[in-house]
């Protein structure tokens, strides 16, 4: 059987040594990942958008995301790797639980973001944080 692995993923430096870190470890991992890249609905909901641009910057936010998951995705693939992109709207955080926990996955590889520091991750949580107290399975920290 094929663990399901599932890798969240930003524009981060972090993100980028997570699968930098991957590739160099890729014989202790199944060489099918699942992608994510959630796109922050917050940063979406800005005030002062008019309503009839929120569709268009939905849209660019969209193809940004897409970007970024096949820029991993051929990085990856190149290193051996099959890939399933999957791009969400919605708070990160939440989303990554969500998703590790409803599709059974059996591991979650994520990156976390340097400089936060201990009193800002208790005063505010990271998405790393987050995702370690939240989901079922074993989550791997780089």
């Amino acid at each position: 059987m094929i663990p399901k692995i599932l890798v969240p993923i930003d524009d981060s430096p972090t993100a980028q040594r997570t699968i930098t870190a991957i590739i160099e470890q890729k014989d202790r991992f199944s060489k099918e990942l699942t992608l994510l890249h959630v796109i922050d609905n917050e940063k979406l909901s800005y005030l002062m958008i008019p309503d009839f641009q929120i569709d268009m910057v939905k849209q660019n936010a969209a193809k940004a995301g897409k970007h970024i998951l096949d820029r991993a995705d051929a990085r990856l693939r190149e290193a051996g790797f099959t890939n399933t992109l999957v791009l969400e709207f919605g708070e990160p955080r939440r989303a990554i639980a969500h998703i590790a926990n409803e599709q059974h996955f059996q591991l979650v590889v994520i990156g976390r973001h340097e400089g936060g520091g201990e009193i800002r991750d208790v005063l505010f949580g990271s998405v790393a944080n987050h995702v370690l107290h939240n989901v079922r399975c074993p989550v791997l920290l780089f």
